[in-house]
């Protein structure tokens, strides 16, 4: 923990020198919904500074993530055999990569499209958008989708372990989605299907890799019987 935080700590510090240039970034998708010269707004004289530190904040945890899911690592391997703990370089970088792409795809696909459809449901009023309201929405929906990303690597960790298998995951399926899609529901604000969907399908994509993943990566019996170690 004290080494996240540390890590998160100079990540931010760093992030905040280019707060301003950062949240201009993460505005993109809303300057782009929003009717020409209109633009968010701010009700508190102390709203634009707390808006840059989670701006901030939020890309030094970004920056972050690789020493995050490096101590995530550290946590877990004493539950592994040793030949197991070899695999801590892959883990981490597909780990980090998992979790960024989860970000990308947040912020270049499904963020603007809730953008949109939010925005377009108001268009016969004057919206009055504040900037920690967007960001709060930006934070939940990126951070959400990076998490969600990480499903093939658990399920790498708990086929691993023996707890699952691939045949196990492919019969519970039908459940799997069901979850995926309430999981869906909770990270969008929007009750359309359509938008639900573009953030359920990929996960359900991670889930089918994650039974790829179960498959290659099982204790396999040996041939007395016995379980590899």
């Amino acid at each position: 923990l004290v080494v996240s935080i540390i890590a998160v700590f100079a990540s931010f510090l760093i992030s905040w020198n280019w707060a301003p240039e950062l949240f201009e970034f993460l505005a993109r998708p809303i300057r782009h919904a929003l009717p020409p010269g209109q633009n968010l707004a701010y009700t508190t004289l102390t709203e634009p500074f707390l808006m840059y530190f989670r701006v901030a904040l939020l890309a030094g945890t970004l920056i972050a993530s690789p020493i995050l899911i490096w101590q995530v690592w550290l946590f877990i391997s004493p539950a592994l055999y040793r030949r197991e703990k070899k695999w801590i370089l892959p883990f981490v970088f597909f780990g980090a990569l998992f979790f960024l792409s989860g970000c990308a795809f947040a912020y270049y696909e499904a963020f603007p499209l809730v953008v949109g459809f939010l925005v377009g449901m108001g268009k016969d009023f004057q919206a009055v958008i504040t900037i920690n309201e967007y960001v709060s929405l930006a934070t939940k929906l990126i951070l959400g989708l990076g998490l969600c990303f990480e499903m093939p690597i658990l399920v790498f960790f708990l086929a691993r372990l023996g707890i699952v298998s691939e045949r196990w995951l492919l019969a519970k399926f039908k459940y799997a989605v069901l979850i995926i899609f309430i999981v869906a529901a909770v990270i969008t604000p929007t009750p359309d299907i359509a938008t639900q969907c573009v953030f359920a399908f990929p996960m359900m994509g991670l889930y089918l890799l994650g039974v790829g993943v179960a498959w290659i990566f099982k204790k396999r019996e040996t041939r007395d019987g016995r379980r590899e170690t």
